[in-house]
């Protein structure tokens, strides 16, 4: 009986936070467009999860393009069709691998910042100062955290699935004598603008869950040290299923609107 209680009040809490996330983020969208606007702490913000995600999205797209091509290139050379390594490579990566992963490195890298650093300034009461000196918190903190995730993620994206297709391409002219011409013309012919449509599309949405998760469980994390902690890595964890979950319908939706 005792343990149906707490499996019940579990499922209970768990839809309870989503409808507060759902609100959180109604919030969001109505105080988004209502002046006044802080387009500059904007552009800081966007500075600094481009400039300190920059390096991170670099390494891992390269390495992203070098083992992928490194554990397919056998595969294929078994059936007589190496030939097709950078059309199936570029698809592979700019269709669905390139997004999801640098989008779960950058749920880790900015998500858990975003949870810590809200957290943070909610346990030393800097928000109830803000809201007492008579600015609005939510709009300073919130809106422009969330807006710079879904600006910046898709460039991020971007830049990490051309830094993955050059670490292919690198792999392509070791292996086989490739010269990066014709790499690359291959890519640019395989790819369609059905491939590239959908996937700058969802990583919109990912850039918005990442920030929307990230704020939500910084700016409503409980007293103490251990409060932030949790807002941290609850905020990895929440993320990253739910980009899971975007990604899934994301790939649904184009399936049923190209095919």
């Amino acid at each position: 009986m005792a343990e149906s209680t707490s499996f019940y009040n579990k499922i209970t809490s768990f839809f309870e936070e989503i409808g507060e996330m759902t609100r959180f983020a109604m919030r969001f969208f109505k105080e988004a467009v209502s002046p006044p606007f802080e387009f500059r702490e904007l552009l800081k913000q966007c500075f600094f999860m481009g400039n300190k995600s920059f390096f991170l999205v670099a390494v891992t797209g390269f390495i992203l393009g070098v083992v992928f091509t490194l554990q397919t290139r056998p595969t294929l050379e078994e059936f007589g069709a190496a030939a097709w390594m950078p059309s199936m490579i570029s698809i592979s990566i700019v269709r669905e691998i390139g997004p999801v992963i640098i989008a779960l490195i950058c749920a880790g890298r900015i998500g858990s910042s975003i949870g810590a650093e809200l957290g943070s300034m909610k346990v030393t009461e800097q928000i109830d100062a803000m809201e007492v000196s008579g600015t609005n918190p939510f709009k300073f903190l919130v809106v422009t955290r969330i807006a710079a995730t879904t600006l910046m993620i898709p460039l991020l994206v971007i830049f990490g699935d051309f830094i993955a297709l050059i670490g292919s391409a690198l792999i392509e002219n070791i292996k086989d004598d490739v010269s990066y011409q014709l790499y690359f013309t291959q890519v640019f012919e395989a790819l369609k603008f059905s491939d590239l449509i959908p996937a700058t599309i969802k990583t919109f949405f990912f850039g918005f869950a990442i920030g929307l998760v990230g704020c939500f469980k910084g700016y409503n994390s409980k007293k103490g040290t251990a409060g932030v902690g949790k807002a941290s890595n609850s905020a990895v964890v929440y993320t990253s299923m739910l980009l899971f979950v975007i990604d899934f319908v994301a790939v649904f939706v184009s399936d049923l609107f190209y095919n």
